[in-house]
């Protein structure tokens, strides 16, 4: 998989591809990430990539110039799957969107920033726009970052258990059951005894128990099926 990101700062965005599974999964040649600056498409020598909004009101929207450019740039390159734009009124961030994402082969994301792209540019670009939640950041780069961790961890290979991502809490619409380490006893707690028992049959019943009693108490909205209604 190749992910190409847009964006005014690219160094905010280096860090995540720097450490832990990401830097892995680059290094193992199982992803490729590429940064492209914005300003690098700018048409002045002030490397000018946002203006002031029509109608007035405060804040600046990126121009639809540099960004319009860029594009070109890349895709005369290869052919994306995706033309991913960040944005708070998108659509909201799923395991399921993941992981039909984690099967693409070319992304490209933008990243948006101050108040945002030109809205031509999503007309005319962008074919799917994503939240990650109903709130707003400075801009779209931590959005991006989280975007990827999502899907770049579903690639085959990333993991080193292969079952690992299978067992995430909402692949099946279900919170994740909870988990216990040594010691067997901690400050009075103990570890549950099915967990020390040995029997994988029984195990697994007690983990799928707590996990649909865990999205009871948590988040019973997971629980509605697709016509309306609810796992028993």
């Amino acid at each position: 998989m190749r992910i190409d990101i847009v964006t005014v700062l690219p160094e905010l965005l280096r860090s995540p591809f720097e450490a832990s599974i990401l830097k892995r999964a680059i290094e193992k040649g199982l992803v490729e990430v590429h940064l492209h600056n914005l300003r690098d498409y700018a048409s002045n020598r002030y490397k000018q990539v946002d203006d002031y909004a029509f109608g007035g009101g405060a804040g600046m929207v990126l121009m639809p110039g540099p960004l319009d450019r860029c594009l070109q740039a890349l895709t005369s390159e290869r052919e994306y799957d995706e033309v991913i734009y960040m944005t708070p009124d998108g659509h909201p961030l799923k395991q399921a969107m993941a992981n039909g994402l984690s099967l693409k082969r070319n992304l490209l994301i933008l990243c948006g920033h101050y108040k945002g792209i030109d809205q031509r540019i999503r007309d005319l670009w962008v074919t799917r726009e994503i939240s990650i939640g109903d709130y707003v950041l400075s801009g779209g780069e931590l959005a991006a970052a989280v975007l990827c961790d999502a899907v770049i961890r579903l690639l085959p290979g990333v993991l080193n258990d292969e079952t690992s991502a299978l067992t995430d809490t909402f692949q099946d619409n279900l919170l994740a059951p909870p988990v216990y380490t040594r010691p067997r006893e901690f400050k009075g707690l103990k570890v549950p005894e099915v967990l020390l028992g040995g029997d994988f049959n029984k195990i697994e019943d007690w983990r799928e128990e707590q996990a649909y009693r865990r999205t009871m108490e948590r988040r019973p909205d997971l629980l509605n099926l697709p016509d309306g209604s609810k796992m028993e």
